[in-house]
């Protein structure tokens, strides 16, 4: 007979240690309070024979988007295999959903999760993994209505409750559903005051409603929760300083960057993403940060490791490696990586792999819009990159982390590649949120007289 675990869903393991530890490690993947892997290590030790532990190991591993881990997440995820025969239906469901993960098939993943979750709406883990993954390939509606669809079943007493209501929170941003979003995200941090994903949903809201100075107040006050300790305050520095920039305070930003977004702070890849993202923006306003990139590139493993390859593992990082690259005046070795990941995303092999389309659709163009930008060819950019701003939401990432595309189109227009272009594109921003320092900057830049009363 199954056991289960505290939200009576099934599981293999008869011991009360084991589930316990899992489920510390399930709160620490939610909640992004240090890693889960001691607290799976423990359950491992008090149940050898589950999977569900080597398991989650496996799937913690391949969300950090790191070629290098692939290796081990697929030693763990032969171990779980190992295993599978004691293991419950939903335990082999996650093994089926992370095996997909693994081969890069990260839609057949989420549909998994999917039906998984259809008879177990209370399965925090398949919440959880298929939130990350949808945010990977910018399905807002999967962001959305995946927790819309379980909140119902939950307990508010749950202690994981607030952490659920933190995903719809963001889900509901990025379909942009501002009030709502901003609303259930409160209502989170109201049940439990230490979830960063709900304080990150609000932030969101923030920065699409232009309420940078409200924003920047916003993290202030909660950063007790987020700066210390935990896993995600690398990206919320990232917001912090994206308030910075939205009030043309370039000191300030440098500030945060420096403090915050380089050196030791960045452990990861998804950390490197935001430091690389905001030396872009700084770039686009002509600041010279090429040291910073250069540091930046120092610390990146973008080398190729055994079964996963640096380039085109995934585009969104693709692209962000390229901003980093052109960012220290590294030409050269940005247009070898992008023919790298070119060669990648059209290998016959790799065709059911979800990059392979992100990168064909997206990542490429863009990459190629962005060396051109560099190379001083400022309407080849123009035609590279804006075609793709409709399709941009299928490479992955947050309406507040695809604005690059935007503000490298402004950058570009008003670089002599086409001034109506830019015109058109500052509208579209004024009509969506307030004008902002940051916005005026981009009508001066365009000639637009009314920059300098809008």
């Amino acid at each position: 007979m199954a056991h289960q675990d505290p939200r009576g869903n099934p599981c293999a393991s008869g011991s009360a240690a084991a589930r316990e530890a899992a489920e510390r490690a399930l709160w620490r993947m939610m909640s992004f309070y240090d890693v889960p892997i001691a607290d799976l290590d423990t359950a491992i030790a008090a149940d050898p024979g589950w999977a569900l532990p080597h398991l989650m190991k496996a799937g913690f591993l391949l969300s950090l988007t790191e070629p290098a881990l692939v290796p081990e997440a697929a030693a763990h995820l032969a171990a779980a295999r190992d295993r599978a025969e004691h293991a419950t239906p939903r335990e082999r469901a996650h093994l089926e959903a992370v095996q997909q993960v693994l081969e890069g098939r990260w839609h057949s993943a989420c549909r998994t999760w999917d039906e998984l979750l259809v008879e177990h709406p209370r399965d925090a883990l398949a919440l959880q993994w298929a939130q990350l993954w949808d945010f990977y390939r910018g399905d807002a509606a999967g962001l959305r209505g995946r927790p819309a669809r379980a909140l119902p079943e939950w307990d508010e007493g749950d202690p994981l409750y607030a952490h659920v209501l933190a995903l719809y929170a963001f889900g509901l941003e990025e379909c942009n559903l501002q009030p709502q979003a901003e609303e259930a995200g409160r209502r989170a941090l109201a049940i439990e005051p230490r979830a960063p994903w709900a304080v990150h949903a609000v932030a969101h809201v923030m920065e699409m409603q232009g309420r940078f100075e409200e924003g920047g107040a916003w993290l202030r006050q909660h950063q007790g929760v987020w700066s210390e300790g935990n896993g995600f305050a690398a990206h919320l520095w990232w917001h912090k300083a994206l308030f910075r920039l939205e009030a043309l305070d370039i000191a300030g930003v440098l500030r945060v960057v420096d403090g915050h977004l380089s050196g030791d702070a960045l452990q990861i890849t998804l950390q490197r993403v935001d430091a690389a993202a905001m030396l872009w923006r700084l770039h686009l306003l002509g600041e010279d940060v090429s040291a910073r990139c250069a540091a930046l590139l120092q610390g990146w493993d973008l080398a190729d490791h055994e079964g996963a390859g640096a380039a085109g593992y995934y585009a969104f990082n693709d692209v962000h490696a390229v901003l980093a690259m052109l960012g220290a005046g590294e030409v050269h070795r940005a247009e070898a990586w992008v023919a790298r990941c070119a060669e990648r995303a059209m290998a016959p092999e790799d065709a059911r792999r979800s990059n392979h389309l992100m990168a064909r659709e997206v990542g490429l163009p863009l990459m190629r819009g962005l060396l051109a930008w560099q190379r001083g060819a400022a309407a080849a950019a123009c035609e590279q990159i804006y075609p793709i701003r409709t399709l941009a939401q299928r490479f992955g990432g947050s309406h507040a982390q695809r604005d690059l595309i935007d503000l490298t189109l402004l950058a570009a227009a008003a670089g002599g590649g086409h001034r109506g272009m830019g015109r058109a594109l500052v509208n579209e921003r004024r009509m969506s949120k307030p004008v902002t320092p940051l916005t005026r900057h981009w009508l001066a830049a365009l000639g637009d007289s009314e920059g300098e009363r809008a």
